[in-house]
């Protein structure tokens, strides 16, 4: 949808970052909206990964620090974290920017810490929001397939924001929002026809 349609609250509300003003959210069965506060920050560390647009890095954190910080906050001792935030990094080709940080990055680098971030740990549910938004087209294709592995080996839904055709096309499902409703409910074009 457009700029302002809600594609953005959607993924706050599926978060949970936001309350709704009526209705429920229901996070693998789970209703988010009566859970107490301690229980939402355990659902966003354990169970939910977030993508944000404006990427959210921890500018006095290393790229591995700031992938690694989820899986710290939840209790993993720091040396194994740092495994796994490594192991992330080789994911998607930026071994290399381990110790770097976010200031020493491009705005791609970033974006790409941000998205490894997102899917480090046992989450079930991914939200990214223009998740290939500073990447060029070569870097957004490789970024959606690594995405489309993610949700098949390991069994991740990821919801995304975008208003990229191209990107839209990796879905499996793609829904229509305008003022804040549903408009189009459909199965994502192929690559072919957009």
């Amino acid at each position: 949808g457009p700029s302002g349609s809600g594609k953005s609250t959607l993924l706050n509300l599926a978060g949970a970052l936001d309350r709704p003003t009526s209705g429920r959210v229901l996070v693998e069965g789970e209703d988010v909206t009566a859970l107490a506060p301690d229980a939402l920050a355990a659902l966003r560390r354990r169970r939910v990964g977030f993508v944000f647009q404006d990427l959210n890095l921890i500018p006095s954190l290393t790229a591995a620090e700031n992938i690694a910080l989820p899986l710290e906050l939840d209790g993993l001792p720091a040396r194994k974290a740092r495994s796994f935030a490594l192991d992330a990094l080789d994911g998607l080709g930026l071994r290399a920017l381990a110790d770097r940080f976010p200031d020493a990055m491009s705005g791609g680098q970033q974006q790409r810490v941000a998205i490894a971030r997102g899917l480090i740990g046992p989450r079930r549910l991914v939200l990214a929001d223009e998740p290939t938004g500073a990447l060029d087209s070569r870097t957004g294709h490789e970024l959606l397939d690594h995405l489309r592995t993610a949700c098949a080996e390991l069994g991740q839904t990821i919801v995304m924001v975008t208003h990229d055709p191209n990107a839209a096309a990796y879905a499996d499902r793609a829904v229509i929002l305008s003022d804040g409703r549903i408009v189009d409910d459909l199965d994502a074009p192929t690559s072919d026809t957009v």
